[in-house]
């Protein structure tokens, strides 16, 4: 995928050989048609892989109880079929955009623009765990969930 940013963008994208996700990000989040074109490559990359990963699971004895798989993008990709089930992890904006800005992501209105509401997201998953307190208490929420499929 690498060398396929730096053929569209520019060795900027990919200095010293990493992609530069912040160089990526002012991109795709500035330039809607430019996002268009990221997520047509690495979408169908995403699917397979998720297919292929699911097929080795298959073949494991004993079979795994349940299999874990995070789509930050997954109704606005249109995967959510392939899956039995789907979570959606929500939290206030204010508090997303904190978070956001305390990992250095930048763009953070274009991001959201380019995203399903909380609430749609919400609406479409089979399930929804609020992530407005500690990591601790997510993974607590998460857990009971999954114990409960």
């Amino acid at each position: 995928m690498r060398d396929l940013l730096v053929e569209r963008w520019g060795e900027d994208v990919a200095p010293g050989g990493a992609v530069d996700r912040a160089a990526v990000a002012r991109i795709v989040f500035e330039r809607p048609e430019e996002r268009e074109w990221l997520q047509g490559a690495l979408w169908p990359r995403v699917g397979e892989r998720v297919a292929a990963w699911r097929a080795e699971l298959d073949h494991r004895d004993p079979a795994p109880r349940a299999a874990v798989v995070e789509v930050p993008l997954l109704f606005e990709s249109g995967m959510e079929a392939v899956f039995d089930k789907t979570v959606a992890v929500i939290a206030d904006e204010e508090l997303r955009a904190e978070r956001a800005g305390g990992r250095g992501h930048e763009g953070l209105e274009g991001r959201t623009s380019a995203q399903l509401s909380q609430h749609e997201k919400s609406q479409r998953a089979d399930f929804t765990v609020r992530n407005d307190g500690t990591l601790p208490e997510l993974e607590g929420k998460l857990s009971e969930l999954l114990d409960s499929l």
